[in-house]
């Protein structure tokens, strides 16, 4: 990741990354999350399509960059924002697949862990498993925020996998069997890039639909959803950027 080249240098200082990233996977999320919650925003980042933005949410400056799809990719943005730019706390936004049958669509769910398929724990050379776990001042002030606002929140485990297409029968049942809320692709190599680097990691996810439940949300729900894991996620980031 580079700064985009047509900046200049005064710029550069102007559009120096915050202590705090959002990061959705799409960088075009990125970009919309900067147009809609953010005001003096300047992009720093083009390189490959993922854009990054920062800009200023109640007085407090908050980055915002896309990390791309699956742990590989965010694992990539997410080293170099915490040792190269001085990041001190990443907050993955996303969306996820129910699997809890306590868990509804539209409901928002922060992962306090993430159970994995991936080999990407196993780098770091720790005996057994690497445990991928949330900063716990930064879920505590998440899920304050939702009882604040009165946003339906479920906290607990959730699982990151390598596959979107799961190449196995009844692998979703036995995690939900498991206690697993909701299934996605990026938050055990947040949490693991994070503990590598000694910084702080969230993942805040939007539930926007249900792998066992026959229910389809509407382009207008998802939006709304969308908005209630967005100010859940700029509560905390706002915090966390003093």
């Amino acid at each position: 990741m580079e700064p985009k080249e047509s900046i200049s240098a005064s710029l550069r200082v102007t559009a120096e990354i915050g202590k705090v990233v959002l990061m959705p996977g799409d960088p075009l999320r990125a970009k919309a999350v900067a147009d809609n919650y953010m005001t003096d925003v300047v992009c720093f980042n083009e390189t490959r399509n993922m854009l990054g933005f920062t800009g200023t949410y109640n007085g407090r400056r908050i980055s915002v960059m896309g990390s791309g799809m699956g742990i590989p990719s965010l694992g990539l943005y997410a080293t170099e924002l915490y040792n190269q730019f001085g990041v001190e706390a990443i907050i993955r936004i996303g969306s996820a697949g129910g699997l809890a049958e306590n868990v509804n669509v539209r409901d928002v769910v922060i992962a306090e862990g993430a159970s994995s398929n991936s080999n990407y724990g196993n780098a770091y050379g720790i005996p057994g498993q690497l445990a991928a776990v949330a900063d716990y001042d930064m879920l505590e002030t998440a899920v304050d925020s939702c009882r604040t606002r009165k946003i339906p929140v479920k906290v607990g485990k959730v699982y990151t996998s390598d596959f979107f297409y799961y190449p196995q029968t009844g692998v979703n049942e036995k995690l939900r069997d498991f206690n697993h809320l909701c299934v996605e692709m990026e938050t055990a190599g947040l949490y693991w890039t994070a503990a590598a680097c000694n910084k702080k990691a969230l993942s805040i996810l939007s539930i926007s639909d249900h792998l066992f439940k026959p229910v389809a949300l509407t382009a207008e729900e998802r939006q709304d959803s969308f908005r209630d894991m967005m100010q859940v996620a700029l509560d905390t980031a706002w915090k966390f950027s003093e």
